[in-house]
């Protein structure tokens, strides 16, 4: 079996895809759980430095992590079973209602289950079977959570980004995708990159005009891509950024002054640097 899905494309997309659907099925716990996580900790350490447990509910109190405790009907708040925890399939089976109460169930949750399959179908075959498709997948999937994340929270989190850094350089050392030198300035040169436009802007304005965890994501793609992709991403995310944030405010009518989240935008300009990032760089250092 192993020899089929090493020699076959296709059953090893499949295989992979089937993996993206159980890896999506717990991303959304993560998605949801590790605010939620952060949250507490920052409570229980609060009460902890003022010397004020008191202030701490009992429902901060209680274990809670991604594992505890059993996932539950937000409405109802049942256990569910297993069963109605199939990636997708069991969305269709139940109709999208919970199986207790009927109430329905976010279609977010198969949503992010399927984007995780199809992403993880379209690395497995664009790297083929080796190396270089098991790290891509460690980074598409932790972009997905921090995306998503980013967009309820504005938040992303140093669990994530942090591990994301140093993976990148620890796969430097095996130049998957690129060599040891590169990913090191990358990983500088990405987050002094964007804090210098934050500490200038805040200057300039006195404001915060992004957040430290965006100047992780990009410290992490300098380590997992090299220096040399740092302004396409940048580029990128600028422009898909601008013209989402435009369409937002024409269409949409929202204010100006809402904060938008620059991490999904980062996200996906570090995918479209994964599947292309060679190209890239030749086609920007060709025109420049």
């Amino acid at each position: 079996m192993l020899e089929l899905i090493r020699q076959d494309p296709v059953v090893f997309a499949i295989v992979i895809g089937l993996v993206g659907l159980c890896v999506g099925s717990f991303l959304n716990v993560v998605i949801y759980r590790l605010p939620v996580m952060m949250e507490r900790d920052w409570k229980i350490q609060s009460a902890e430095f003022l010397e004020m447990p008191d202030v701490l509910s009992e429902r901060d109190r209680q274990p809670y992590n991604l594992n505890t405790p059993n996932s539950t009907c937000p409405s109802c708040h049942q256990s569910i079973k297993p069963w109605q925890n199939i990636p997708v399939l069991s969305y269709l089976l139940l109709g999208g209602r919970c199986a207790n109460c009927k109430q329905s169930i976010s279609k977010r949750y198969p949503l992010i289950e399927g984007l995780t399959a199809l992403l993880s179908v379209l690395v497995a075959w664009h790297f083929g079977y080796g190396l270089q498709t098991m790290f891509a997948l460690i980074l598409l999937w932790s972009l997905i959570a921090l995306s998503l994340i980013d967009i309820d929270h504005h938040l992303l989190p140093d669990s994530i980004t942090l591990p994301l850094i140093w993976t990148g350089l620890f796969v430097s050392l095996f130049d998957v995708f690129t060599d040891t030198r590169s990913a090191v300035i990358g990983a500088i040169a990405g987050y002094l990159c964007l804090w210098s436009v934050y500490m200038a802007f805040k200057l300039l304005t006195g404001k915060e005009g992004m957040g430290f965890g965006d100047f992780k994501l990009l410290s992490a793609f300098g380590a997992w891509f090299g220096w040399k992709v740092l302004p396409v991403i940048i580029f990128l995310s600028s422009a898909i950024g601008a013209v989402i944030g435009v369409t937002m405010i024409i269409f949409f009518k929202r204010s100006r002054e809402t904060p938008i989240p620059f991490g999904p935008y980062l996200a996906g300009a570090g995918l479209l640097a994964l599947f292309w990032g060679d190209q890239l760089v030749n086609w920007y250092l060709g025109r420049f």
